[in-house]
């Protein structure tokens, strides 16, 4: 059960981070710095995500 509750926050983080990009990305003036910040932070959700679905799997 703490698997799923925790994959389901990092979703929603997930989730959270798109909107913030999207955001970012229709504001001419956000700098280009901080959208790739946003980007790098929901990668590494994502990696964290597939590796906990591929914990889950395996075990």
């Amino acid at each position: 059960m703490a698997i799923e509750s925790h994959l389901a926050e990092l979703e929603k983080r997930h989730q959270a981070l798109e909107q913030e990009i999207n955001d970012a990305l229709t504001h001419p003036s956000t700098d280009d710095l901080i959208i790739a910040e946003l980007k790098r932070r929901k990668l590494l959700i994502k990696d964290e995500i597939a590796q906990l679905k591929l914990d889950a799997f395996v075990h």
